[in-house]
């Protein structure tokens, strides 16, 4: 028949349409049979790799001839919007198809909308066999790494609407029913190039089964192109965006695709989380091994670094400190060898006041470190020899106000002299007062002065130019390893032990290893105590030993000036007295078995005794024995007796040993103790309780033994002197042994200058000359002079200086130069800023007038510069306590000298 096609009235005739379509269809049969009979008769091998060079020959394809069939373009017409009640359905579709596996949906679908559903196999693991001769499934897809390396934003852009599919088919639940009508025309059109598709096919239905997508519709033309264009085939996994863009309702697949935890809803999800668990925990495993691994290597690496850079340090400075011995003991060896040169021609001493080792563990916990290195600066007072230079090295920089100040006492060189034989500028100019540059650098650490010393280069190259040409020598305190340093920059040798030689004999220990040499009295005890139970027995054995000790004194090997000694009483034990009568009962002679009952009660009640009734001396540095005990023991100290006796006279005696060979003894005096009575504030010059020739023997053997032993130096000797309550004689024992310069030494250089006299410490005078017009028959006549070196008030740091002596000068202290009777009061200024300490020195004719004034001064200070209401901290009022006691024993002392001498006939 005949078909009219358009408005213009053109006719097509269908019958001639239809013949010439079966011609066309059994031509292609046939020609499609020959060419699978052909291709099934050839042998499959392996393509030859060729040279890519070579030009490669096109197989010829063919083509059916399409010049009897007409062309019918495609006919487009406008399709018209959906009605309200459509879009409800086509909206309930939708969700509908969400979930067709639900026999209620598929219920409402089949009935209501007339969806034809395909039959699901039970089983949704195997694939599907789409044809007899289908190409084997493409490899496994890892597709659960998608939602990590596909962002959303992108996806929706590459993504677009394409036009509508002439061959589409429906995925449901990643499985293909292969009976269905739309997919039998999709195949049957694309049979040709099936092998392809049906490889992109498998793997996208692997994809959707894997991510559980409930349905999907694929557009058959998109999904035959990227077949076509997938060109490596089998070899390789199809790209997932290739297998999602041949979706017509890829935007909700993607969605879900994208979904987290949606990998692991679908096929071999299971599977796939705890493979995805157990590459995320080994992953973190090697993590965390890997980097334990590298940072122990690198620890070990640094750590080995570091150990062989300290080593070959330790060894660089092992070599440098040996080399600096060896340098300093060859200058002592020409120090020792020109010594008496040295003395009797000009000479420049380098003073370095510092506390170096033995205050190591304390410096970093004491206040005004400085100021308590920098309480000697009356060395200054030295250049009253006048072939003396002195150079002092302050821990602190001094104010105008204290340069103005010794620069005044410094002028009046002997006060007493009848002529000056000296100008007053010559004299200043021997004295130089230095601070070195590491103090604005090191303002927050308590250093010692050497150390300081030792980091100040500009400080070194000053004193290197002032003794250029000159002979000099260092005199430093407590010995320290960077004194040898210091030396070996400046090139001169030190007046002092080696550090290991003051190290030992310096301690309470190592000075009773002196007195035993010397063969002197010393209080029974024992040093080298390091454990509780040395200790313990310690004290049962001395204690069983001497019945007559009321009180037993325990020191600090490293400790100084009284802060390292602790006390305690044996009247505190309850088997004292029992122990006592026994003694009593049975006399000096003990037996053995009666000794040993004694000692092992005693050992029985010695630790708590010690824990209950120990006590430090002062509380300041070691709040309570417990305290104090820690640091006896990781230190190591000495258990001594206390004298037996009710009066106790202590007193100190600094010693020269010269490097020639000589002992010569440079001062000495009574001490005067503050709150404690075995903490040192002062002295009186010369000491008046000790026969001079006893103390001269003890001096000259114990300067012999320390000269035996190689210490060279200063040397300061502290005794002990009572009345035995026995025989009623005087005895003397050695206590503590200091190898350094004392304060009391530097006090006494200031007495001597004001005075313009000398110590004789064989007879223990002090002479001063006398003024031409009241010369008589004595050139010299002697004075007495009572010295208070470490005197503190809190309410003095108030005050300054200048109105300080302004105030004094009102009051009537002061020293009269004019006067020229050498008597009177003299300070010794420490510190600018802090001003809270200061030095004392009081002047008379006779003892008993110097220890009155002395403590009239005190008291003065005490009232003008505080009031009832603010006293402030100060040991003013125990040194006045101790001097008034002092002054009653002198007194009595002279009243019984007087009636001894009126009793000789």
């Amino acid at each position: 028949g005949r078909l009219t096609t358009s408005e213009e009235g053109d006719t097509l005739d269908t019958q001639a349409l239809d013949t010439a379509i079966r011609r066309t269809e059994s031509s292609i049969r046939r020609r499609a049979e020959e060419y699978l009979k052909t291709e099934n008769k050839k042998v499959q091998i392996l393509p030859v790799v060729e040279d890519p060079e070579k030009k490669t020959v096109p197989i010829p394809t063919w083509k059916p001839p399409l010049a009897n069939v007409p062309y019918m373009g495609v006919q487009r017409r406008k399709i018209p919007e959906p009605s309200p009640g459509e879009k409800h359905k086509s909206a309930l579709t939708k969700r509908l198809l969400c979930n067709p596996m639900h026999p209620r949906n598929r219920a409402i679908l089949q009935e209501k909308f007339g969806l034809p559903l395909p039959e699901l196999h039970k089983t949704s693991t195997n694939p599907v066999k789409l044809a007899e001769n289908a190409y084997p499934p493409a490899p496994p897809l890892h597709l659960h790494l998608l939602p990590l390396w596909l962002p959303r934003t992108q996806n929706l852009a590459v993504l677009a609407p394409i036009a509508i599919s002439k061959f589409p088919f429906t995925i449901i639940m990643g499985q293909i029913d292969p009976m269905a009508a739309d997919f039998f025309r999709f195949k049957q059109h694309y049979c040709l190039s099936w092998g392809n598709v049906v490889d992109a096919l498998q793997a996208l239905e692997k994809l959707l089964r894997e991510f559980a997508v409930p349905l999907a519709e694929v557009c058959g033309e998109e999904l035959a192109n990227f077949a076509q264009s997938w060109e490596v085939g089998w070899r390789s996994a199809p790209p997932v965006m290739g297998l999602l863009s041949v979706l017509e309702n890829r935007e909700q697949v993607l969605d879900l695709v994208l979904r987290p935890g949606q990998r692991y809803k679908g096929e071999g999800g299971t599977e796939a989380a705890a493979t995805r668990i157990q590459s995320c925990w080994r992953r973190y495993l090697a993590q965390t091994t890997h980097c334990r691994r590298k940072w122990a290597a690198r620890t070990i690496a640094i750590s080995w670094l570091m150990h062989t850079q300290r080593r070959h340090v330790r060894k660089a400075l092992q070599a440098r400190r040996f080399r600096q011995l060896e340098n300093y003991r060859y200058r002592a060896q020409h120090l020792a060898a020109n010594w008496k040169h040295i003395q009797a021609s000009k000479r420049t001493i380098i003073h370095i006041p510092s506390l170096g080792s033995f205050f190591q563990s304390q410096c970093m916990r004491l206040k005004w470190f400085d100021v308590l290195q920098n309480i000697q600066l009356s060395r200054l007072c030295e250049i009253r020899d006048e072939n003396v230079e002195v150079i002092y090295v302050s821990p602190r920089h001094l104010g105008e106000d204290l340069l103005h100040y010794y620069t005044s006492i410094l002028k009046h060189h002997g006060a007493a002299e009848a002529d000056e034989t000296e100008p007053t500028q010559s004299r200043i100019k021997r004295f130089t007062i230095l601070t070195p540059d590491a103090v604005e650098y090191f303002s927050s650490r308590n250093m010692c002065l050497s150390t300081l010393l030792k980091y100040s280069p500009r400080t070194l190259k000053r004193i290197r130019n002032l003794i250029q040409g000159k002979e000099a020598y260092i005199v430093g305190g407590v010995a320290h390893e960077d004194d040898l340093e210091v030396a070996d920059e400046l090139g001169v040798p030190i007046l002092g032990p080696e550090l290991a030689l003051a190290q030992l004999y310096s301690t309470k220990s190592g000075g009773k290893k002196i007195f035993a040499g010397a063969e002197v009295d010393v209080p029974p005890g024992q040093g080298d105590i390091y454990s509780l139970n040395q200790l313990h027995e310690t004290m049962a054995e001395l204690m069983a030993q001497n019945m007559d000790v009321q009180r037993w004194v325990f020191k600090i090997d490293s400790e100084h000036g009284g802060r390292g000694t602790a006390y305690c009483d044996v009247c505190h034990l309850s088997c004292y007295r029992w122990a006592l009568e026994e003694y009593r009962h049975h006399g000096p002679d003990l037996c053995n078995s009666q000794w040993e009952r004694i000692r092992f009660r005693y050992l029985d009640e010695v630790p708590g005794w010690l824990a209950h009734h120990a006590q430090p001396a002062k509380s300041s540095c070691y709040p309570n024995w417990a305290c104090f005990l820690k640091t006896f023991l990781r230190q190591g100290g000495v258990v001594e007796a206390y004298p037996p006796s009710d009066s106790v006279t202590c007193l100190t005696v600094d010693l020269l040993l010269e490097p020639g060979g000589e002992v010569t003894m440079l001062s000495c005096g009574d001490q005067l103790h503050g709150s404690c009575q075995l903490e040192t504030v002062g002295s009186s010059v010369p000491q008046t309780s000790v026969c001079p020739g006893t103390l001269h023997s003890i001096c000259m053997r114990v300067g012999q033994v320390c000269l035996q032993r190689h210490i060279i130096g200063h040397v300061s000797l502290d005794l002990a002197t009572f009345l035995n309550p026995t025989t009623l004689e005087q005895e003397v024992w050695a206590i503590d042994l200091d190898l350094r310069y004392s304060d009391q030494l530097a006090m006494t250089q200031m007495l001597l200058m004001m005075t313009g006299g000398t110590l004789d410490c064989r007879m223990c005078r002090l002479e001063v000359p006398v003024p031409i017009k009241d010369k008589c028959s004595r050139p010299v006549t002697n004075r007495y002079a009572v010295i208070g070196s470490r005197l503190f008030h809190t309410i003095l740091s108030m005050v300054l200086h200048t109105v300080f002596l302004k105030m004094c000068r009102a009051q009537g202290i002061g020293f009269d130069l004019e006067v020229k009777h050498c008597q009177g009061t003299v300070f010794a200024l420490h510190d600018s800023s802090g001003r809270g300490g200061l030095g004392m020195i009081t002047i008379s004719e006779d003892l008993q007038g110097a220890l009155v004034t002395f403590a009239r001064n005190l008291s003065v200070i005490h009232q003008e510069i505080s009031s009832p209401k603010m006293q402030g901290e100060t040991n003013f009022k125990d040194l006045m306590k101790e001097i008034e006691r002092v002054s009653q024993m002198t007194g009595q002392n002279k009243i019984r000298a007087v009636e001894d001498n009126t009793a000789i006939p």
